[in-house]
């Protein structure tokens, strides 16, 4: 009986980890720039939109991180936790 060779196909591969690490610094440090804005509306804003302002602020850096590391997650819908049993050595 013959053994399947798993073929795998390049539209698959994930990207490379400069690629993937670049686009993760590229999204945190845009989300630092929100908050940065958001720090300086809290200064120029009037009282009810300035604790708008403040409350973005504050609760940016737990979404820029989350948000920054996203990817290259380690299973996929095609990955399989138990793992097949290696053959024999005859």
């Amino acid at each position: 009986m013959a053994k399947k060779k798993k073929v795998f196909e390049i539209t698959n591969a994930p990207l490379a980890l400069t690629r993937d690490q670049s686009a993760r610094q590229k999204r945190y440090f845009i989300s630092m720039m929100i908050r940065t804005a958001c720090f300086i509306l809290t200064v120029v804003l009037p009282s009810p939109y300035r604790w708008i302002a403040l409350a973005g602020a504050a609760g940016l850096p737990y979404f820029a991180v989350v948000i920054a590391n996203a990817g290259r997650e380690t299973f996929s819908r095609d990955t399989q936790i138990i793992q097949e049993k290696p053959l024999p050595l005859d």
